[in-house]
């Protein structure tokens, strides 16, 4: 999480060049959206006694559960992407590289707003992410595959969601103080429609579908100087302290 945000601080809108990042975690994990409070939404008793770490995004939205998952995050300017009509649409143009990486996977994945019966309530909040169904949430068979999150400073987007190989959204649920079984019915991952290639060629197949669906190439790269500084003091003076991981406040 401190990468993530040390990318957004450094990132210049007139002259950078947007940034795709790809990871993972391990071990598990779970974060919390920005405006979350630890205490109110976590048995946070359990997450020690299970050595759960508890970290929290720059985004909001609910908690994830991190285990088994590709993970990207994106740092672009919005005149660097197709033209999006409003901040809710740049989700569709920002997420479409994803539709197209589950196509090649031969997963028929659609937005909600496309698929959900007439009268279905999208955008409800909920504390645990994967219960909730946003517009241009991503399903496949109706079920809720990954999530997104976008944050914007001035002249940049940074956007951050989360690919499931496998499905543990029931072992998250067992550390939310709400348990509602429903929170994890809807949710699916890419090894419940039979996808069992390996980690490695599946990020090789997610970055030609992102390099394909926005018709760019890539450079690889690792953080410069200045994003490598302010990552450790981030990490450091942010990201490892309670303030900030369960409580939201602070630098």
């Amino acid at each position: 999480m401190a990468i993530d945000e040390s990318l957004l601080r450094s990132f210049e809108p007139e002259s950078s060049l947007p940034v795709l990042r790809l990871y993972g975690w391990n071990p598990p994990a779970l974060s919390l959206g920005r405006f979350q409070k630890a205490a109110e939404v976590l048995e946070l008793e359990r997450c020690r006694a299970d050595g759960v770490a508890v970290v929290r995004r720059v985004t909001g939205g609910g908690v994830i559960y991190h285990a088994d998952e590709l993970t990207y995050s994106l740092v672009c300017a919005p005149s660097q992407i197709p033209t999006a009509l409003s901040i809710k649409d740049s989700f569709r143009v920002l997420t479409g590289f994803l539709l197209a990486f589950y196509y090649t996977l031969g997963i028929d994945a659609a937005y909600a707003a496309d698929v959900v019966p007439e009268g279905t309530h999208l955008g409800e909040r909920t504390a645990f992410c994967f219960a909730g169904k946003e517009s241009f949430d991503i399903l496949a068979g109706g079920l809720k595959i990954g999530g997104n999150a976008q944050r914007r400073l001035k002249g940049v987007i940074f956007q951050h969601g989360s690919i499931p190989l496998q499905n543990r959204a029931v072992t998250g649920l067992t550390y939310m103080r709400e348990q509602s079984p429903e929170y994890a019915n809807g949710t699916a991952s890419l090894a419940e429609y039979g996808v069992s290639a390996d980690r490695n060629s599946l990020l090789q197949g997610l970055s030609e579908a992102f390099s394909s669906y926005f018709n760019v190439e890539f450079e690889k790269d690792t953080l410069s100087d200045l994003e490598q500084t302010d990552m450790n003091e981030l990490l450091s003076n942010k990201y490892s302290t309670e303030q900030w991981n369960l409580e939201g406040t602070g630098p």
